[in-house]
């Protein structure tokens, strides 16, 4: 069995006093939503290969990822008939900008509230979102 290990995160933003997150759309998978993640590569930190990720695919630099948020989601898939397990690590990161500059791997974007993305992410997206927005809104004035 192959075994990956990818980081990336769930990135926020205040909008008028509500928060609003990230999600992009995947290309490859159909109506799939999602947060920005991909594979460690050699040397690279967790919180190193979430930075560039988070950069390659959407553009925004200005990061500021809250101390205390690190999850894992754990999953299998199958690639050219092999099974894959999968661990990817997930931050919490806050960004004052607003425009995203999508890679080759999406076809859009969009800030959502909570309600929003809840509705569009598939089931180990959601339980992550619902962590970070628990994390976030117990601590409003913290981060906000």
């Amino acid at each position: 069995m192959i075994k990956e290990r990818s980081a990336g995160a769930i990135i926020f933003r205040k909008e008028k006093d509500k928060i609003k997150y990230l999600l992009l759309h995947y290309k490859y998978k159909g109506e799939y939503w999602g947060f920005p993640k991909g594979n460690i590569e050699k040397g690279e930190s967790e919180i190193d290969t979430a930075k560039r990720e988070i950069e390659e695919e959407t553009g925004i630099t200005d990061i500021k990822f809250l101390e205390g948020f690190k999850e894992r989601v754990h999953y299998f898939y199958r690639r050219e008939g092999q099974m894959v397990s999968k661990d990817v690590i997930f931050f919490l990161g806050k960004t004052r900008t607003k425009e995203v500059k999508i890679s080759w791997e999406h076809v859009g974007y969009e800030w959502v509230d909570f309600d929003t993305a809840m509705k569009r992410l598939k089931p180990n997206s959601r339980k992550i979102l619902e962590k970070a927005n628990k994390f976030i809104t117990s601590s409003l004035t913290k981060w906000l």
